[in-house]
């Protein structure tokens, strides 16, 4: 059978699973305890108070995503006021929450102390100064205890990210690449490949993401996932962030998506996606800015975003998840972040859900 036959039949293929999968809805939503034990009053539309999770699931979600930093503690006072501290013994608290109402839970494993995201993939302190070749043995074994624990409380997730946000690699400078060149390609794959390894040895039904967030640029996307073939890199799903303001139209990244479908066979999940809703209390924004990625920065604004966002992923079967980032951010009566980001799905000044959760329900809609 020549190559074109090939790729057909496993288009094909992909296609027809996709009609009997199940779309995933939800968010990541690693800083709930904290809200909740600060006493965070969450409201519906109307104003009436509901367990966010009751209302998560009311408005048609089914999966929550959870981060896990190594040692939290060893991040900057700075990184832990902006909401670092998911340690093991949180993420398994959180995550039998999540179980108990009902939900898929997915494991987003940073490989590091603190944020990992394209401009930073710290090494965790306590790998400081290990060999290149035996990172691999350390990120197998933190992956395989890691798992054993969650299996033994009950809290088996059903995906797992192996790395946040690795565009350019992780565990610098180890891991560190850059998708458009050849070099470091052998470490990065080592390191991946250690830490699928020991998913599928402890969570043999689970899916495995891996998660990059240059939506805007197809170079960059299609030259990641050709290395990953290249190095025999085992994961299932492509995950992907989009945010307006850095990832380009949402026209184009309807273009991603299909050229992804052409060139790989594998499902697409939106694993990261948020628009602001204001600038208020938000140190990182420029205050006379009105306007991000093209939306007006106003609860409107994230309502029209979404409706569109979601408009575009329905026409593309390849995607089978979207999650939102960091929607219980919630400053109505607390101060469990020191400046607000202004880009959940709860109004900081109010409490109230706001409805760009509306629009994300219609993902739902069976594949």
């Amino acid at each position: 059978m020549n190559t074109r036959k090939l790729t057909f039949f496993i288009l094909l293929g992909m296609a027809a699973l996709c009609c009997h999968a199940q779309r995933f809805l939800g968010g990541d939503i690693s800083l709930l305890p904290s809200y909740i034990e600060n006493g965070t009053k969450y409201l519906d539309y109307d104003g009436k108070e509901m367990a966010p999770l009751e209302l998560f699931k009311q408005e048609g979600w089914n999966a929550m995503r959870v981060r896990l930093f190594v040692d939290p503690a060893n991040a900057s006072a700075e990184h832990k006021s902006e909401g670092v501290c998911q340690d093991l013994d949180y993420v398994v608290g959180l995550s039998k929450e999540i179980k108990k109402a009902g939900f898929k839970l997915m494991l987003d494993f940073h490989y590091s102390d603190t944020w990992a995201d394209p401009a930073k993939q710290f090494t965790p302190k306590r790998w400081a100064g290990v060999p290149a070749g035996a990172l691999c043995d350390s990120v197998y074994a933190y992956t395989s205890r890691v798992l054993e624990v969650m299996n033994r409380e009950g809290v088996t997730p059903e995906m797992i990210q192996v790395g946040n946000e690795i565009t350019f690699g992780m565990l610098w400078e180890t891991g560190r690449v850059d998708p458009l060149k050849a070099d470091n390609w052998d470490m990065l794959g080592a390191l991946l490949r250690a830490g699928s390894k020991a998913c599928r040895e402890k969570c043999p039904q689970v899916k495995l993401i891996i998660h990059t967030e240059h939506a805007q640029d197809w170079a960059s996307t299609k030259g990641y996932y050709t290395r990953l073939e290249e190095q025999k890199v085992d994961y299932d799903i492509i995950g992907l962030s989009y945010y307006p303001m850095w990832h380009g139209t949402i026209p184009h990244l309807g273009e991603v998506l299909d050229s992804l479908k052409a060139d790989f066979a594998k499902p697409v999940m939106i694993v990261e996606a948020a628009c602001y809703y204001s600038h208020h209390n938000d140190k990182w924004a420029n205050s006379e800015e009105k306007i991000s990625g093209g939306y007006p920065v106003s609860i409107e604004g994230q309502r029209e975003f979404t409706r569109q966002l979601v408009d575009e992923l329905l026409r593309h079967d390849n995607v089978t998840g979207l999650f939102w980032w960091f929607p219980e951010e919630n400053a109505y009566g607390n101060k469990v972040i020191d400046s607000w980001l202004n880009r959940g799905l709860f109004d900081n000044a109010t409490g109230r859900a706001l409805p760009a959760m509306k629009e994300m329900r219609r993902f739902k809609a069976p594949l």
